[in-house]
């Protein structure tokens, strides 16, 4: 398929879905220059942003034949896909970044008691996690361990996304449930 402005961003998604790498280019050309803004946007880092955006069209590209015109236009797929990978991202590169000045930091380096503490709070996780049913726990260690989005996990185990969706939610009611009050 040539850059040609004139095919629909519809008969380039059933392009890509037919293997068409020429189809993929075109949208490139067309939402490239977004895919990067918006996630820039969110992340303010140009090299990740580059990377999502990057991501996000080999996503498309895997995701092609799922692409259901029902549920909205090829644009709003595009830039949703690119808005929910960059929040992603951008809550894993929170979630490994040390809190500086934390005071549970000071604390368990004064106080040799904290990693008594420490040792209970994981024996009690542990507990919660075990009266998880598998598929609970086991999505819920590839969303925390594999840093893994939900639409990525559904991939990976061949699950719908709802079914993905609603195990991981029932697992974090659970887990909660189990814990409340349990951990300080």
């Amino acid at each position: 398929m040539p850059a040609d402005n004139r095919i629909s961003d519809e008969a380039l998604v059933s392009g890509m879905a037919a293997g068409d790498q020429d189809a993929l280019a075109t949208l490139n050309q067309r939402y490239g220059l977004a895919l990067s803004a918006v996630a820039d946007r969110i992340l303010r880092d140009k090299a990740d942003a580059e990377e999502v955006a990057a991501d996000v069209l080999w996503q498309l590209w895997r995701e092609a034949s799922r692409f259901d015109r029902g549920r909205g236009s090829v644009g709003a797929w595009i830039m949703m896909t690119v808005r929910s990978r960059a929040i992603d991202r951008l809550r894993a590169r929170k979630a490994r970044e040390p809190r500086v000045g934390d005071p549970v930091e000071h604390i368990a380096a004064e106080d040799p008691s904290s990693e008594i503490h420490s040792s209970e709070q994981r024996r009690k996780v542990e507990g919660a996690l075990a009266t998880l049913n598998d598929g609970e726990r086991d999505l819920l260690r590839l969303a925390y361990f594999s840093d893994l989005s939900q639409s990525e996990i559904a991939e990976r185990t061949s699950l719908p996304l709802g079914t993905v969706k609603s195990r991981m939610r029932s697992g974090l009611i659970r887990l909660r449930d189990a814990l409340q009050g349990s951990i300080e």
